[in-house]
């Protein structure tokens, strides 16, 4: 599953690859939501088989490897819940 979030805020393309099940990605989810920021995300356990391989592969392309949750702010890529990395990048 994927979707794009309409916030207030336009700081740039920003999108976040998660699993629907981990609690790191959903407290990420939940610090993007808060910051009213506009984001795309990805679900990528609720993927079918090829998209979760593409979306895998996009991942080890921009972090070197396959961790979740990895979040793309205007280039910078973030992997895990770094809290304040994340609201450094976003502007906050």
């Amino acid at each position: 599953m994927s979707g794009r979030v309409r916030g207030k805020r336009n700081i740039g393309r920003v999108k976040l690859y998660a699993l629907s099940t981990c609690i790191w990605c959903r407290k990420t989810k939940a610090l993007l939501d808060r910051s009213g920021v506009e984001y795309e995300y990805v679900y990528v356990d609720e993927l079918d088989a090829e998209g979760r391989e593409k979306a895998k592969e996009e991942v080890l392309r921009l972090a070197g490897k396959v961790s979740f949750p990895t979040v793309v702010v205007d280039g910078t890529v973030i992997v895990g819940f770094r809290k304040s990395e994340l609201a450094e990048a976003l502007g906050l």
